[in-house]
């Protein structure tokens, strides 16, 4: 059995539908097939979450919100017209919109997702009617009926270990099975999502709860790119990686694949295999437990990812302070930032954080108590950071690949405001201003594939 999950470009339009349809019947063992909400149909366009979460906006500061609600329905009708289904499509869509409005009107996170998993609910619906009327055996799948359990963290879900035996009945139901990405539901009943994007979440999670053989993720790129092709020209495609590099190049800015999707599959060892919905023959990248390395290409990919921010506190004799780190933490536990690297000397540390989390209010009370508490000698924080890394498994077994990098971000004419590197050698950050960043990317990528 494969998985098989399609994004909101695949689910576009009808145009775009049929197609998806067309992947999926062309291949047997594609039985269970996860759908996005519909995403843009051209450049200016506007995805249906974003109308849902304008819709959203809207109900909570108690607006009018016919236009919004007029726009979710038209793009239906749109799709349902074009696949030639019934023409009470939209009353149903309607009356599914008002009904969660009506449900949720006094909690605004649980009316957020409810509304947001309404896009990713009727495209099921949709694709399931369009398969159904086409003459193959076809069903809906609700993830509350099913059992898809999430916590109640209200747009920032995670999923709940009882899931996975609860999802393991779809092996049982027959025909192509339709599921919706993006949500579950709470013990208590509320509709929950995953972060933004999380309808590859929802994938991975059914394919290791199935045992697939495979877990397909179909976009619009015919594969992994070696860096972000609107910032380098004509990249190198990525053929084979590890889950551990995706996960890297996900988490430094790669948009292919959520960043958290990644896990139950990796638990499961079922492999990935990131395919283009619009040139089904190209045989897309698979990612893996392990993949054949070479020497001659330590590093299989390059990311940059602006709009960091870092705390900077010096104070001598700080590595003779035990729980000295523990409580820079604590104190950013208390005011509720989370920390993405932590790189340290002997008098002092840098602690670097996603810089729209720290505002300026933020700001004066973290430093404040670092001071109190920790009586350092110097906090300051410093914006407009970006992060660069470097990626590959072969780069343990490789000497000079830390000098070469930073060669080439020299040579730019840039400077290198911090680097860092784990033990595991998987990847290496780098550390410049944020007007570098595009530049650098470009110096470090031509180093390593041109």
């Amino acid at each position: 059995m494969k998985v098989v999950k399609f994004g909101g470009t695949s689910m576009a339009n009808a145009v775009q539908i049929k197609k998806v349809c067309d992947i999926v019947l062309s291949d047997r063992e594609r039985q269970v097939v996860v759908v996005s909400a519909p995403g843009k149909r051209h450049k200016d366009d506007t995805k249906v979450t974003d109308l849902l979460i304008a819709l959203a906006k809207k109900v909570i500061s108690d607006s009018q919100y016919g236009a919004e609600l007029s726009a979710i329905i038209d793009r239906y009708a749109e799709i349902a017209s074009d696949l030639d289904l019934d023409s009470d499509l939209s009353g149903d869509i309607r009356k599914d919109l008002e009904l969660r409005i009506s449900r949720n009107k006094g909690h605004h996170g649980k009316l957020m997702d409810a509304l947001k998993a309404a896009g990713e609910d009727n495209t099921a619906k949709v694709v399931a009617a369009y398969l159904k009327k086409s003459g193959h055996e076809a069903s809906y799948v609700d993830p509350k009926d099913i059992g898809l359990l999430l916590s109640d963290e209200f747009g920032n879900a995670q999923v709940l270990p009882e899931s996975y035996d609860n999802l393991k009945k779809l092996n049982a139901i027959p025909g192509i099975k339709v599921f919706p990405g993006f949500f579950g539901y709470t013990r208590t009943g509320d509709v929950a999502t995953f972060p933004r994007g999380g309808s590859d979440i929802t994938g991975s999670i059914l394919a290791a709860a199935v045992g697939a053989g495979v877990y397909e993720n179909f976009t619009d790129v015919d594969s992994v790119f070696a860096a972000n092709p609107n910032i380098i020209h004509n990249p190198e495609a990525i053929h084979a990686l590890t889950y551990r590099e995706m996960r890297e190049l996900s988490y430094a800015g790669f948009s292919v694949l959520h960043e958290e999707t990644l896990l139950p599959v990796y638990q499961a060892g079922i492999p990935v295999n990131i395919r283009n919905t619009n040139n089904p023959a190209a045989p897309g990248t698979m990612i893996s437990i392990e993949r054949e390395l070479s020497q001659k290409r330590p590093v299989v990919g390059v990311a940059g990812q602006k709009g960091f921010c870092f705390i900077d506190i010096s104070k001598y004799l700080m590595n003779r302070e035990i729980g000295f780190g523990r409580k820079v933490l604590e104190i950013l536990e208390e005011f509720g930032l989370s920390y993405e690297h932590a790189p340290s000397g002997i008098d002092n540390i840098s602690v670097i954080l996603d810089g729209k989390r720290l505002t300026k209010t933020l700001e004066e009370k973290v430093t404040a108590q670092i001071r109190t508490v920790l009586h350092a000698d110097r906090v300051e924080v410093h914006h407009g950071f970006s992060i660069i890394f470097i990626v590959g498994e072969g780069m343990r077994n490789s000497v000079g690949v830390a000098a070469r990098a930073a060669n080439a971000i020299a040579n730019a004419k840039i400077n290198i405001e911090m680097i860092n590197q784990g033990a595991s050698e998987i990847s290496m950050m780098f550390g410049v201003a944020d007007n570098d960043m595009e530049k650098a990317l470009l110096a470090i990528y031509n180093e390593f594939f041109n």
